[in-house]
This record gives C-alpha cells, sequence and structure tokens, in this order.
C-alpha cells in the first residue's frame, strides 16, 4: 500500500504548533523535521501562537507592572477584570447566557460545587442516573456526593449499560429508564460525549424527558466543549461543568468551567463561598460580608490564573475568527467521515457485527484486527473514534500504540484494547486522515511479519 497524496487541504486555522517527528522520537519516519500526524485533540489541544503569544504578554506585564497589573494593563486587560475577556466566547460556544457562565476553577472540583447545590435527596427520590463506564473522576464524585448524604451508592447510584454485545447505549434504553425510575430520580448526570466510545448522547431529549419526571439534569461536557454544538439555556439544561484542555486547547490542566440556568439564581446562592465570587464593584474594599455575583459567576472562589486565562483566550479567539461552532462542526464531520472511510477500507478492520463470530472460538489463532465502537451515525459522535484491537486482552492494541509512536502518529490509548483518535477541525487536515489510517495499516503489518 502506497503512502497516499492528497488534494491539497488546509485546516480552519494555521494558528497552531505542531510537534515534529524529531521532538517525539518517532524512530520509523526518516522526515524528522516534518509535522507529526496529531490525533489526540481529545485528550490535550495542541498550543495555538495565539495563546503562546498572549501567555508571554501577561508574564512581561507581572514582569514590569508586577501588582500594579490587577487595575492597570498595558494591553487593556486588567487582571481583576480579566474573565471578562473571555465569558462572552465561552457563553457563545455553549449556547448560554453570559451571566450563566464561569471560567474557574477544575472539572471535578466544579461537579462537586454543582452536585452540592443540586443533588438533595429525600426518602423518595435519591438516586443519580448516569452511564455505565463514566470518566473515574465522575465516578468517584458521584460515589462520595452519595456517601455525605449518608447513602449507599450499590442502591443510589443508577447506571444504564449497554445492551448485551454492544458498547454505546441506545436512545430508548436511557429515555425508557428515565420514565421508568423517575420518581426515584434525583439527579440525571451524563457525560455529553462519551470519552471512552465517543458517543454524543442525544442531550436535548434526555434532558427534556429527565424534566417532565420531576428530575435536576445536569451534564459533564469534558468531551462536549468545544466539539459538538450546544444550546445549553433553550434546551433547559440546570447545570453543567467542563474542562478546557481538550477541544479548547487551553493548556495541560487548564482553567475548567461551569454553567448554571439563570431561573436558578435566586434559589441556588453558592455555599462555598470565596472572595472571587463577591460582586466586583466592592470586592476589593475587603467587606465581611459575602455579596454574590449574581449567576453562575457567584460560584468562584478564588482569584484565577492569569496564564491559564491568557492560553485559553488565545484559542477562543482564534474559535471566534473561524466563526465558532458552525465552520468547527461542519469540518468535524469532514474530517471525521473522511477519517473513518480510510479505515473501514484497511484489510484488518472487522465489522461490528462479525467480531462475536470471528473471535469467540481459537481467538489466539484469529488474525489480528479492529473495530470501531463509536456509532456509525455523525450526529451520534463528535470528532473522536475509538478503535477496539481484537483479539480482545490479546495485547495487539499496545504492539499497534507503539508502532503509531513510532511512525509519527499520536493518539491516546485506553487500557486494554482501545485506541482514540480524533481529527480537530481548527488544526487537521484530511492528509493527516489518510496518513493516520496508512501507518495504522503499516503498524498492523509490523506486528504481523
Amino acid at each position: 500500500m502506497a503512502l497516499p497524496s492528497s488534494t491539497p487541504d488546509t485546516p480552519l486555522s494555521n494558528e497552531f504548533i505542531i510537534p515534529t517527528n524529531n521532538d517525539i522520537g518517532a524512530k520509523l519516519r526518516p522526515d524528522g523535521d516534518s509535522k507529526i500526524i496529531y490525533l489526540c485533540g481529545n485528550s490535550l489541544g495542541l498550543p495555538s501562537k495565539r495563546s503562546t503569544a498572549l501567555v508571554q504578554e501577561e508574564l512581561n506585564v507581572w514582569g514590569t507592572r508586577a501588582v500594579i497589573g490587577h487595575f492597570s494593563h498595558p494591553h487593556g486587560r486588567p487582571w481583576a477584570e480579566y474573565c471578562d475577556e473571555l465569558t462572552p466566547l465561552i457563553a457563545e460556544i455553549v449556547g448560554a447566557k453570559e451571566k450563566e457562565v464561569a471560567c474557574m476553577g477544575t472539572l471535578t472540583s466544579n461537579l462537586h460545587l454543582m452536585m452540592d447545590s443540586f443533588y438533595k435527596p429525600t426518602p423518595e427520590r435519591y438516586k443519580i442516573l448516569c452511564e455505565a463506564k463514566a470518566f473515574p473522576s465522575d465516578q468517584y464524585a458521584f460515589a462520595s456526593q452519595v456517601v455525605a448524604h449518608g447513602l449507599d451508592p450499590a442502591t443510589a447510584i443508577l447506571e444504564v449499560s449497554p445492551r448485551e454485545g454492544e458498547y454505546t447505549l441506545r436512545e430508548e434504553d436511557i429515555l425508557d429508564i428515565i420514565k421508568k425510575e423517575g420518581p426515584s430520580i434525583a439527579l440525571v448526570l451524563f457525560s455529553g460525549v462519551q470519552y471512552y466510545t465517543g458517543q454524543w448522547f442525544p442531550m436535548q431529549e434526555i434532558t427534556s424527558k429527565a424534566k417532565e419526571q420531576g428530575c435536576i439534569c445536569g451534564w459533564d461536557l469534558a468531551h462536549g466543549v468545544g466539539n459538538v454544538p450546544l444550546s445549553l439555556h433553550d434546551w433547559d439544561v440546570d447545570f453543567a461543568v467542563w474542562c478546557t484542555y481538550k477541544y479548547l486547547n487551553s493548556s495541560p490542566g487548564g482553567i475548567a468551567g461551569l454553567y448554571m440556568h439563570e431561573k436558578w439564581n435566586d434559589i441556588e446562592r453558592p455555599k462555598f463561598a470565596g472572595w472571587w465570587g463577591h460582586e466586583l464593584s466592592t470586592r476589593f474594599d475587603m467587606p465581611p460580608k459575602f455579596s454574590p455575583i449574581i449567576g453562575a459567576q457567584g460560584f468562584q472562589q478564588s482569584n484565577p490564573c492569569i496564564l491559564a486565562l491568557a492560553a485559553l483566550l488565545g484559542s477562543l479567539q482564534i474559535f471566534k475568527e473561524v466563526g465558532m461552532m458552525g465552520p468547527i462542526r461542519e469540518r468535524s464531520l469532514l474530517l471525521t467521515g473522511a477519517l473513518e472511510k480510510h479505515l473501514l477500507e484497511s484489510e484488518y478492520f472487522v465489522p461490528l457485527r462479525d467480531v462475536a463470530s470471528r473471535y469467540s472460538s481459537n481467538a489466539s489463532a484469529a488474525k489480528p484486527g479492529f473495530t470501531i465502537i463509536t456509532p456509525t451515525e455523525p450526529s451520534k459522535r463528535g470528532a473522536q473514534l475509538s478503535l477496539l484491537f481484537l483479539p480482545i486482552g490479546s495485547g495487539v492494541m499496545q504492539k499497534v500504540f507503539a508502532a503509531l509512536s513510532d511512525y509519527g502518529v499520536v493518539g491516546d490509548e485506553r487500557e486494554p484494547d482501545v485506541i482514540r483518535l480524533a481529527p480537530i477541525p481548527l488544526y487537521n487536515t484530511i492528509k493527516d486522515c489518510e496518513r493516520g489510517a496508512f501507518y495504522l495499516e503499516e503498524a498492523f503489518k509490523s506486528i504481523h511479519s
């Protein structure tokens, strides 16, 4: 199989910094100065040149203005009001009003803040409904919140699992369990996009059905924000939380965010107050009594890291310049479709329906292969495709992953048998998708020979 030559194709933005093969030690790529094939923005987005410049500017301001930079800033971004630069951009990305969002904290700490406000179990209504095998940090948070209320996670956490032989959830199964268990459910809390399978849950439908049953509905949008179109306010979502270092390219461990629908402003006031949630007009007067900002920003506690905000701002400015989520989603559909097309053409691809019959008996003698467990319908997924390597538990995934790295292809592994690949609209190309699939084929050949 010859290395494919792609028709001319450019990403939505040329502002991103992509490592070279030499940078990552791709020993099977002689073109060491060429850029790697980075298909891992679902795990950590690449840095933008804009972000790098803005971070450097803030370092310079720190060095030349010191504490004065909180109120007097040579670039018009005083640190005391820096979040005002980001709030309208984040609000547009998640489909919310500006007062409904805040840039703050980390994903799991924000999740705890929101659950503490919205998870109010009673003897009759006490369950948390989520997907089975949610991201571990979410599972830990759910369990600890339940225990804090004196309940047993074994009975208070209700998980929806895929049907036998399937890897993703059917919409009807989720809605059916909400209808059946609704009177006992206090909180419905799913991932917007499931981290392992890449399934985009029907958020509007789930939210609506939860509300019909009197449940609070929240979302973990770690893999949804910046990836798929969102309309949190119009969907009547109660709350949501997210990180920003994946599709929003904010830097490793970058600042997170939260959303709370404005209908809760007079009901759910911050329980764990901090000075940065105090209204700005008197915040620096240091009054003894907490006077929270109305809305989501009242949940802020400490002043945010300006360098983290600058890194996020640089990326969000690029989102705005390319037209936000409309063009991003359109290109995402193109890229993920192209990657899928080339993967399906691989001699090592096994249709999901054939996996059980092909590998059920004498699996050790079966030819190594892979299938795709992400939904095939574009409307039910984001940018990510999750590849399950076969035979399950045979170590094929680890060998393929190592070979891909040597070929300069960066995805991410999920033990024991999955590699996730995600072409990102802002900086990936059709050529990346073609070459990623090509080197996957080469990786299989190298371990099969």
